[in-house]
């Protein structure tokens, strides 16, 4: 940090891209074991984050620096936020849109660390696709594609029809097996058991019930990783 009396200047480290040019350059998806090394390490970024009670709230490929050496860290927190217990009431406006919970989608205010994690999800699958997985134009489109592909919300999360946002039409979307829609998000791609375990915990409804980072930090879908990897930043 350089200060002077009119101007701070912030010098950070050089990382050579972020993760959406290099998915631009990745034709139908990332090679899975590139993908569990930036997913992990991903999550370790954010398990630290939300050690230490920061909510980043704008997770996407863009805001993901990457180097030629395999590294891959968070970046730009101009939307984090510090939280606390009780959970303060936030702005809706935050993640942008492609992923963006659906509870925030539907006006929740009171949110927590779940918000990262379904952002984490969108990225896991999109890293694994080579392509978003919700794309919507505005909040409605997005809840429509997130529906669509994941089936109704009111069954595994009740409360949902309690959120500002909610509308009756949102009731006519069919109910789907949870495993067999997140498998058919990835195209059937050979994440095997584990991996699509960990995208299900991810993609919850009810934030309530979404795994937590350091949880998924330690799921068996790591297991393989080379120790050293592992033990980069651990808490």
């Amino acid at each position: 940090m350089v200060h002077t009396d009119k101007k701070l200047t912030l010098v950070f480290e050089y990382l050579d891209q972020d993760l959406k040019k290099y998915l631009d350059v990745c034709d139908g998806g990332m090679d899975l074991k590139i993908v569990k090394s930036f997913l992990f390490q991903l999550l370790t970024g954010v398990t630290y984050c939300h050690h230490h009670r920061v909510l980043h709230r704008d997770l996407k490929p863009q805001n993901l620096l990457i180097n030629r050496e395999g590294e891959l860290k968070l970046a730009d927190f101009g939307l984090a936020r510090a939280f606390g217990i009780p959970v303060r009431s936030y702005t809706h406006e935050v993640v942008t849109l492609w992923y963006r919970a659906p509870d925030v989608l539907l006006g929740s205010k009171k949110y927590s660390t779940p918000i990262d994690i379904w952002s984490i999800g969108c990225i896991f699958a999109e890293m694994v696709n080579g392509k978003p997985s919700f794309t919507g134009t505005a909040e409605d489109s997005q809840l429509d594609t997130i529906f669509r592909q994941l089936g109704a919300a009111e069954a595994s999360f009740p409360a949902v029809v309690q959120l500002a946002g909610w509308k009756p039409e949102y009731s006519q979307y069919p109910v789907k097996v949870h495993a067999e829609a997140v498998e058919m998000l990835v195209n059937n791609k050979d994440l095997g058991v584990a991996g699509l375990d960990l995208l299900q915990q991810m993609l919850v409804y009810d934030p309530a019930k979404r795994i937590t980072a350091m949880d998924a930090r330690a799921h068996v879908y790591f297991d393989d990783l080379p120790d050293a990897l592992k033990n980069v930043g651990a808490i």
